[in-house]
């Protein structure tokens, strides 16, 4: 069985500059290029980076062990970019005399420190996303839906990996069937619809959205253990029928309330919405 070891993507903020992080392994990845660019402020940090590799040989030895292509939300899509674990981004460093390094060094170990922490004690995990939604301008009856939607989404992608699903791209198409069967539109489709790019689609939905998102990816996870099953081909006839339940029940309250639930708004007002963009 191959583990679905990359479960989610962040930005994190270093003297200013974004330096995108994924989770990998359980632990922190960061993208390379990210870093190097912070240390040298250059605007062509891909060739500072061949420059550095031809500079260094033991670096460039060793290259294949240090970067890792992971998959990572850029403006353009999903792409695979070079990433590297906090001791790998601790070698390159060696190879980048900057008055930043240090500084970069004691921000990457407490981002790694906060991590083991997590992972130790997961209730950590949840307080820290609970505290960002909050500061956000999250109302706290939110909070407590996306904080289930979130149990229930890792709950159904816990199946996924266990019953054959093993690329990034299955999980796409897993999520796509469901949403498709839901709300009618894919999730690129709908963040169309909510005006957004970067940002989480379920951060942007109001409670009918999250609590049919939630119907949709449990019902799909009953289905898969009650079926038990297995494959790709499998799974996705099962979130078909998953998001259908919650299609059904949707198109019946939409009768009841004479509008759709599937909307362009999104959750927050403008003012908040905006920071979240920023």
């Amino acid at each position: 069985m191959v583990k679905k070891t990359v479960t989610g993507s962040q930005i994190a903020v270093f003297k200013g500059k974004k330096v995108r992080k994924v989770l990998y392994n359980n632990e922190w990845w960061f993208v390379i290029i990210d870093i190097v660019s912070v240390l040298t402020d250059s605007v062509q940090p891909d060739g500072y980076i061949k420059d550095m590799r031809r500079r260094d040989p033991e670096l460039a030895k060793g290259w294949g062990h240090i970067a890792t292509p992971l998959v990572v939300p850029t403006e353009g899509g999903p792409q695979k970019l070079n990433c590297a674990d906090t001791e790998g981004i601790f070698r390159i460093i060696q190879s980048i005399p900057s008055s930043k390094a240090e500084p970069l060094k004691r921000w990457l170990a407490k981002v790694g420190y906060e991590r083991v922490q997590e992972v130790e004690n997961p209730e950590l995990a949840a307080k820290r996303t609970r505290m960002l939604y909050k500061l956000k301008g999250y109302s706290e009856d939110w909070i407590e839906k996306r904080m289930r939607g979130i149990a229930i989404r890792e709950e159904l992608t816990d199946e996924w990996q266990k019953r054959g699903a093993q690329e990034e791209k299955d999980y796409e198409i897993l999520t796509a069937e469901i949403s498709k069967a839901t709300f009618g539109v894919t999730p690129s489709e709908y963040k169309k619809l909510k005006g957004i790019k970067r940002e989480n689609l379920r951060d942007h939905m109001d409670d009918f959205e999250l609590i049919f998102t939630m119907l949709g990816d449990r019902s799909t996870t009953e289905i898969h253990r009650n079926e038990d099953s297995k494959g790709v081909k499998k799974l996705k006839a099962d979130a078909q029928a998953g998001g259908g339940i919650a299609g059904n029940a949707r198109k019946e309250l939409e009768k009841k309330l004479g509008r759709s639930v599937v909307s362009e708004k999104n959750y927050l007002p403008k003012t908040k919405k905006n920071k979240l963009a920023d």
